[in-house]
């Protein structure tokens, strides 16, 4: 039998369960590293690192869900908010956060 035909179709292509590449970016050009950390990746420090690209820009694309996340850019291990951010938010340790809006 074939459950994913068992499961309403609702919940088949609900758009909360499919992922799509989202693109970081970030300047910083004196940078020796840059890691992305986030909700996404439960805020650790290492598992996302960007990586350096020509004129001192860091860039990942990370797979993420429908709905708002919340992440941070850590340059050379100090908390950076991105300034292309939709906006700002706190995260669960009331830290300053970037929000990302992903439809």
């Amino acid at each position: 039998m074939n459950t994913t035909y068992d499961k309403p179709r609702a919940i088949r292509y609900s758009a909360k369960r499919n992922a799509k590449p989202i693109s970081f970016f970030i300047a910083a050009p004196k940078a020796r590293s840059v890691c992305l950390t986030g909700d996404f990746n439960d805020w650790n420090p290492t598992s996302h690192p960007m990586q350096q690209r020509e004129g001192g820009f860091w860039y990942l694309q990370v797979p993420l869900t429908h709905g708002h996340h919340l992440y941070q850019f850590l340059v050379d291990g100090e908390s950076m908010l991105d300034p292309q951010a939709s906006g700002v938010s706190r995260n669960e340790r009331d830290d300053e956060a970037s929000l990302i809006a992903v439809s």
